[in-house]
Parts: structure tokens; sequence; C-alpha cells
């Protein structure tokens, strides 16, 4: 497999998202954000047409649509409005219904095709490609886990953390901007339709085993990592769409750690009487408990 130059640049750019998707995610979760990303992905498919009909870079207009969305969501929800929801779900399902009728209005000759973009294309990626993904893969980072202690105290309580002299807004807004970023540094590798999925899949897998924020951090990337790599490895060799297979094993992982912790917990009350509930407290049936 390595012998093959495009799956060497797969390989690395599947590294670089399964290292950034994570770390924001983790936020995305504490905030209770999780569908963000599949609205930001929408919003970002109308960058993309926009960029095609008019023949300019995709991934800048795509980039700066999902920019603009992911700000418009984060002032609404920084004034607690109550059209914080209908304002995303505006944005998710204008944005996809928006790039199909820009798409179809494109000047003839135009490539119009959105498949790529939609489920992804990682073993198309190029050097210059990598070189943009590694770029804003490293701003990510300094932000996601340079800041990650302040953006966690805003995470728990937003006044409190106000009154204690952080920048709320402009944490709120920046966390915003780089999960827009993580949105289209992650559109080639697994699509705008997929991008949730190594987003929260990983935060999710890291609060089934993690204590503290910090281990939630480092068990995500760990996860994310090893999803990419594991999932394109295995969709080079079972000749299946990278993206989605990526995603898939990082749902098979979730299931396995899930399931290896109801296993433990029924392991620990059946080996130790006191961690069962007491019989007071179960629910009682009649001619069962009485």
């Amino acid at each position: 497999m390595l012998s093959y130059d495009f799956m060497q640049l797969a390989l690395v750019a599947a590294v670089l998202v399964g290292l950034t998707a994570p770390t924001v995610g983790v936020h995305l979760v504490q905030r209770r954000l999780s569908l963000i990303g599949d609205g930001l992905g929408h919003v970002a498919l109308l960058g993309v047409a926009i960029g095609l009909a008019t023949r300019t870079a995709p991934v800048l207009t795509a980039l700066l649509a999902t920019v603009g969305g992911a700000l418009v969501v984060e002032l609404l929800r920084s004034r607690r409005s109550a059209g914080t929801d209908v304002a995303l779900a505006i944005l998710s399902y204008g944005g996809i219904a928006g790039g199909v009728v820009v798409v179809t209005r494109a000047p003839a000759g135009t490539p119009t095709n959105l498949d790529s973009y939609l489920f992804g294309a990682l073993t198309t990626t190029t050097r210059a490609d990598l070189v943009v993904f590694a770029v804003m893969a490293v701003v990510v980072l300094a932000v996601t886990l340079g800041l990650s202690r302040h953006l966690f105290t805003v995470a728990l309580d937003e006044d409190h953390a106000a009154a204690s002299g952080l920048p709320v807004l402009r944490l709120n807004l920046l966390l915003a901007v780089v999960t827009a970023g993580t949105v289209t540094l992650s559109m080639r590798v697994l699509g705008l339709l997929l991008i949730s999925g190594l987003m929260v899949l990983p935060a999710g897998c890291a609060q089934l085993v993690a204590r503290s924020f910090r281990a939630s951090l480092a068990v995500a990337v760990l996860v994310g990592v090893t999803a990419a790599v594991g999932g394109t490895v295995l969709s080079f060799h079972a000749d299946t769409p990278s993206g989605a297979t990526i995603v898939l094993v990082t749902v098979a992982g979730y299931a396995v750690l899930a399931g290896g912790r109801a296993v433990l917990r029924g392991s620990r009350r059946l080996h130790d009487p006191a961690a069962a509930p007491p019989v007071e407290q179960l629910p009682r049936r009649a001619g069962v408990l009485r």
C-alpha cells in the first residue's frame, strides 16, 4: 500500500484530520453543540458551489462561508437568543439547498460534480493540499490545545468565566472560527456529510473512559487518529469509500468501548454486592418484590 504515492499522501492527510477534528469536537460536546458540524458542513457546500460557479478556489469560498455561518450562530447563542436552533437549521438547510441551486446555474463547461466534497476524496489529496492541511491543522491545534483551559472554563460556566476576567465572547468566536476551519480541513478527507462523525464520536468515546478534561482530549485524539488511519487502510484493502469507512471504524470503536464499559460495570456489581443498589431502591413488581 505504501508503495503508492497517493496512499502516502492520503495517510498523512488522515493523520492531520484525525488529530484536529477530535480536539474541536471535545469542546463542542462539552458545550452541547454536537450537531453544529453538520450544519456548517451544509453551509460549506454553498461555499463550494459558489467557488465552482465562479471558477475560484472552492476551498477558500467554503472556508469563508463556514466562518460566516459559525459567527452568526455563535453571536445568537452568546445573546441567549431563543432562535439559535432555528438559525442553525436555516443555515443548514439553506446552505445545502443553495449549493444545489448555485451549481445548476454554473456556466457551461464548469465542473459541477459535488460527490468528492459531499463524501470525501481522500485518495485525490495532492502535496499542495497537504501544505494547506498542515497550516490549518497547526492553527486549530494551537487554539484547541493552547487555550484548552480557558475554553473549558467558559464551557463550564460562562458567567463565572466572565467574572474571572476571561474574554468569553472572543473565546467563543475564536472556537467558532476554528470549528469552521476544521470543517473545511476535513471536507476533502471525510466529506461534508460525514465531517461531524470524526468530530463528535471520538469525544463520545472519551467520555466513556476518561475522568478529566485533559484525559478526554488525549483519548479523543487517540481514537481519532486510530480511526482515521485504520479506516484509510481498511478502505484501501476493501475498496470502499475512505470517508465512510473512517466513520464506521469510529462507530465500531464507540460500540466496543460502550459494551466493554457495560460488561465491566456488570462484573463489578456481581463480585461486589455493596456496589449493587439496595433492595428497597429496586423497582417493585407485583408478585416479585414485596
